[in-house]
């Protein structure tokens, strides 16, 4: 059985490594580990400006697409000013994401979104965000401090896909301080944390698009990454 391949977005930020001090491409390996544990090789998506067609290039080598955490999407890409607590924007990040995403879902390939890739989903889709959770909920639960992941309840909405690869009620790993707010086209609420905010996303209508706003590479629970891995290689082998 032929072993699907699963690109994953990164950063390009600064980073310090002895005596360098640059802008750098990286991404923790937790992400990669999940996807190798579950069958798939990876290759990391590097944000570029690339010519035109470096979109479909980089696609075209790959079988499922995954969107990982970061910086805030700037909220100029949903139409709104920025808030005060938001990062500073990554503009070639944003609109690499943006694009990959727009083409995947275009090719109808199998896409999966962490954190901010739930975010670069929704509002690819025409969704906006909740630029300061804490504004909206009252608390700072879904945001984790320094290096450490914060933790909620989330509850999976039934009949969804992620219903069926994730438990109805369970605590989850979590590190953000943006959610989504309105859903973008095609999309529905998958799951809610406890305090209402949008936790998980689908698309129905596709064979594999869907999200989720939690960390599950810090988590024990396999399925979802299975559940990927498994779609990619059905794109695999009706594409070949």
């Amino acid at each position: 059985m032929a072993t699907p391949v699963v690109g994953i977005t990164s950063y390009l930020d600064p980073a310090q490594s002895g005596d360098w001090d640059l802008e750098a491409v990286f991404l923790p390996w937790t992400y990669g580990e999940a996807f190798v544990a579950a069958g798939a090789a990876v290759v990391v998506l590097p944000p570029q400006p690339g010519p035109p067609n470096a979109v479909g290039a980089v696609l075209n080598g790959i079988d499922a697409l995954v969107v990982t955490g970061g910086a805030d999407l700037d909220s100029s890409h949903y139409g709104e000013e920025p808030h005060a607590h938001n990062d500073r924007p990554r503009p070639v990040r944003d609109a690499w994401e943006l694009a990959l995403v727009a083409e995947a879902l275009r090719q109808g390939m199998p896409l999966f979104g962490i954190c901010r890739g739930a975010q670069i989903l929704n509002v690819a889709r025409g969704g906006t965000l909740i630029q300061h959770v804490p504004d909206a909920v009252g608390n700072t639960r879904h945001e984790g401090q320094g290096d450490r992941f914060g933790s909620v309840h989330v509850t999976t909405v039934d009949g969804t896909r992620i219903s069926e690869l994730h438990p109805h009620e369970s605590e989850v790993p979590v590190y953000h301080h943006q959610a989504i707010a309105a859903l973008g086209d095609g999309l529905i609420v998958s799951a809610r944390s406890e305090f209402g905010i949008v936790e998980a996303i689908e698309d129905p209508s596709a064979a594999f698009c869907m999200a989720v706003q939690w960390h599950p590479e810090q988590d024990s629970r396999p399925q979802l990454f299975e559940a990927l891995v498994a779609a990619a290689r059905n794109y695999r082998s009706a594409r070949q």
